[in-house]
């Protein structure tokens, strides 16, 4: 599985980002999708989950997000999104996006994409 992630950048507080992770894995991947998630690493910080959305649509966020994050997914493009409106300084970090997946024996397999970086000014 290869996950890229993009859309970062420096933005003011109140602003807007969209932060959009594609899996390139091959059309004849072994795994399937469980769910797809955003965490969020502040510096100095541990990576904190902010947003998932499971193979049938179900979406959870934390609390912190909540009503200013949006995440989508366009299974034709084998794509997760993260909208980001509101943004606030404490929002500045990086953002990996990450799969959980399972395969044919049911074994349960994370990937990981490589962060992308998120700048709130104030």
């Amino acid at each position: 599985v290869q996950l890229q992630a993009s859309g970062g950048g420096l933005v003011q507080a109140g602003g807007s980002l969209r932060l959009s992770c594609a899996d390139y894995s091959s059309i004849n991947s072994i795994y399937s999708i469980n769910s797809m998630d955003w965490y969020h690493q502040a510096p100095g910080k541990q990576r904190e989950l902010v947003a998932t959305i499971t193979s049938a649509g179900l979406t959870n966020y934390a609390d912190s997000v909540k009503g200013r994050f949006a995440i989508s997914r366009d299974n034709t493009k084998n794509t997760v999104y993260l909208q980001m409106n509101s943004l606030k300084p404490e929002d500045t970090g990086v953002y990996y996006c990450h799969e959980d997946t399972h395969d044919m024996l049911n074994r349960n397999w994370s990937f990981w994409g490589q962060g992308t970086q998120v700048t709130v000014s104030s």
